[in-house]
Formats: C-alpha cells, structure tokens, sequence
C-alpha cells in the first residue's frame, strides 16, 4: 500500500481549509452582527404608532422545532427556554390571544377584527415539546399543534440533522467524504459553523441528505438512537393528544421534500402518514405541515385529496385575510427577541415585498427576462 502523499490533493484541501477558516469566521461573524442590527432597527421602527397600523396583520402563524435548556451544548440548533417565554410573554403583553389554527381561521372566515390572533406549532415532535414547552403552555392557557412525521416516533426517519449535530459535538476533526471538505473545529464556535455549512449543502438539494450515511456509520452515529433520545414515542404521543391544548397534524412519513417526489410517492407519504396518526390516536388529523416548507401546487393539491384541511409551509409572512391558501399558509420562526418583533411588526414583510415587486418590473422591462428560479 502506497504512503499518502504528503502533498497531496487531501493535504492541499485541508491546508486551504486552515487558512480559510478565519475568513469563513469573520463572514459568519459580520453576516450575524449584520443581520441583528437589521432587526433591531425594523424591531423599532415597527414600534411607531402609524407604521405598526399600516402594516398590521391579523393573524400570524409561528413556528418552533426544539425548546432546549442548552442551547449552547445543542449547537444553538433550536430554541431557548428564556427566548420561547418572552415570545409568548410578548404576544399576549401586545393584545394577541393565542388560539389554536382552527379557531384563527374561522375567525379569519367571519371577518372578527376585535382581537388579532397568534397559532403556535411544533414541527417534528421533539420530547421536549412536552417536557420543556408544555408546563410554560400550560401557565399561558396557550394552545398549539405538533406536526408528526411518521418515522419519529417509529425511529424510522433518517435525521440527518440530529446525525451531524452529534458528528460535530463528538469530533473536533470531521471529513464529510460527500462534501469533500474536512472540518478543523475544536471549539463550540467553529462546531456550529462547520455544521451550518454541511446543513446549508443539504438544503441545496435534499437528495444529498443520503449522502451521509456513510459518513455517519463511520463514526458508529445511529439516526435510530438519535431518534429514541430526541423524540416522543408512541405512549407520549397518544398522551399528548389527549391534552386539552394540544392538536396533532401530519408531517410525512419520512419527513421527505415532497417536491423532490414524484406525485405517487409524495401523495403516499401524505396519505399514509395521516392513516398511520390517525390509527394510533384514533382521532382525526386534519392539519398537516410540508417538511422544509418544500411545495407548490402540485404539493397543495395532494394534500387536499388525501384528506387534509389545512397545510402550513415556512414561508416567512403573516395573515391579512381569509383569502390566503389554506393549503400553503405562511409561518414565522422565533430566531431572536429582535427578529421575532421585526417580523411581528410587518416592515421585513413589507421590504421583502417591495424587492419582489420591483424586481418583477426590472424583470418586465427587459427585451429577454430571465427565468427565476425557486
């Protein structure tokens, strides 16, 4: 067997990679400073009397995955205790009253502009939904919807997420052979950064998620015990719909990007999703969510045919009327103390469709526009 050569393509790579790394760091630094000055700005600009009643929604849909009591130790991969209090702490400190999605869209339906209304949901069905976010939902009276994908309480589902989170809490040296980079991380720092790059990769293309199998069955990572650690098994779950603030939707089998599908295989792991909860719980489930937001049409259609009353995306808007899709509603995710309230207020909202709009006439103007993409 040859001896690697020590100058070889792997070495060169690696080497460009040390020297990148301070440079890599201090984009992620200035992106992140960058990013919370404009949401500190927008946060209180929404605050003025006249802005907040002309970009006032009505209702608005937010979205949580993990509450967690470490952040830190989970690579800031979900939510904190401190952060998720002060978001339902603020709604109801600014006159929103928490309501559950059915009770929102009928109010949407009948025109009620005496309260504005806030849905709180969880995708995925973590464990600690109940064990860290429930007691805080109980003291709100606050209700909310957990989305399920069928492989989570099955241990089925291939979460490449928790995979890598682990990978890089338990190396400091990683090499992702589908990426062809080798990660030097040796601190909590450089660990979140390394796995927002390999996450950022997988959402180019979720058919890579695959990928990393044989990365994972290297380093003796098992998706299944991952699985039983991070999410409620079937016992908890049927406890849980049992709760008088608790509603539970679909999430897909696999928790796989539908539009990555073909029809069949997106409208079974629809349908068979829905079947499964709905035999264990022995409740309807009429509410389902698209795992990563990915849809379209095709997507809204589906879910409708195979029995669903409403579909939430990640879509990043809120509600004005009952006219939206109650197949593609829009959602909001809790990020920051800063950016949930710029989001609230409705000026990122009104920014982003003003670039769009005024995109859409660059796009007019030209002699051959060019096709967008996404």
């Amino acid at each position: 067997m040859r001896p690697e050569d020590p100058t070889g393509p792997g070495t060169l790579q690696q080497s460009r990679d040390k020297a990148a790394l301070p440079l890599r760091k201090w984009r992620a630094d200035m992106n992140h400073i960058l990013k919370n000055c404009l949401y500190y700005g927008a946060s209180q600009v929404g605050e003025l009397p006249f802005l907040r009643a002309r970009f006032a929604a009505r209702a608005v849909i937010i979205l949580f995955h993990e509450i967690q009591r470490d952040c830190q130790s989970e690579l800031m991969t979900g939510t904190s205790v401190s952060l998720f209090e002060y978001s339902l702490e603020w709604l109801q400190r600014e006159g929103w009253s928490i309501v559950s999605l059915d009770e929102c869209l009928e109010k949407l339906a009948t025109n009620d502009r005496s309260r504005r209304y806030a849905v709180l949901t969880f995708d995925d069905g973590y464990r600690d939904n109940v064990s860290v976010a429930l007691p805080i939902l109980e003291r709100h009276n606050a209700p909310f919807t957990v989305y399920v994908p069928t492989g989570a309480p099955t241990r089925s589902m291939q979460t490449w997420w928790l995979g890598l989170r682990r990978l890089f809490l338990s190396r400091d040296e990683v090499t992702i052979d589908a990426l062809g980079r080798r990660f030097h991380c040796f601190d909590m720092r450089s660990k979140r950064s390394a796995l927002t790059d390999v996450t950022e990769w997988v959402h180019q293309d979720y058919r890579r998620s695959a990928m990393l199998a044989p990365t994972f069955k290297q380093n003796g990572i098992s998706l299944a015990a991952l699985n039983d650690a991070y999410f409620l098994d079937e016992r908890e779950l049927r406890i849980l719909a049992r709760h008088p603030l608790a509603s539970i939707g679909g999430h897909t089998t696999s928790h796989a990007a539908l539009a990555t599908l073909d029809e069949p295989s997106a409208r079974s792991e629809l349908a068979d999703n829905r079947g499964y909860l709905e035999n264990l719980l022995q409740l309807p489930v009429r509410h389902v969510a698209y795992p990563y937001g990915s849809c379209g049409p095709r997507e809204e259609r589906l879910a409708s045919e195979v029995g669903f009353e409403t579909a939430v995306t990640t879509r990043q808007w809120r509600l004005h009327d009952h006219k939206v899709s109650h197949f593609a509603l829009p959602r909001i995710g809790v990020y920051s103390p800063s950016g949930f309230r710029a989001r609230m207020s409705g000026i990122i909202e009104a920014v982003q469709a003003r670039y769009v709009t005024a995109e859409q006439r660059g796009a007019d103007s030209t002699a051959a526009p060019r096709e967008r993409i996404g």
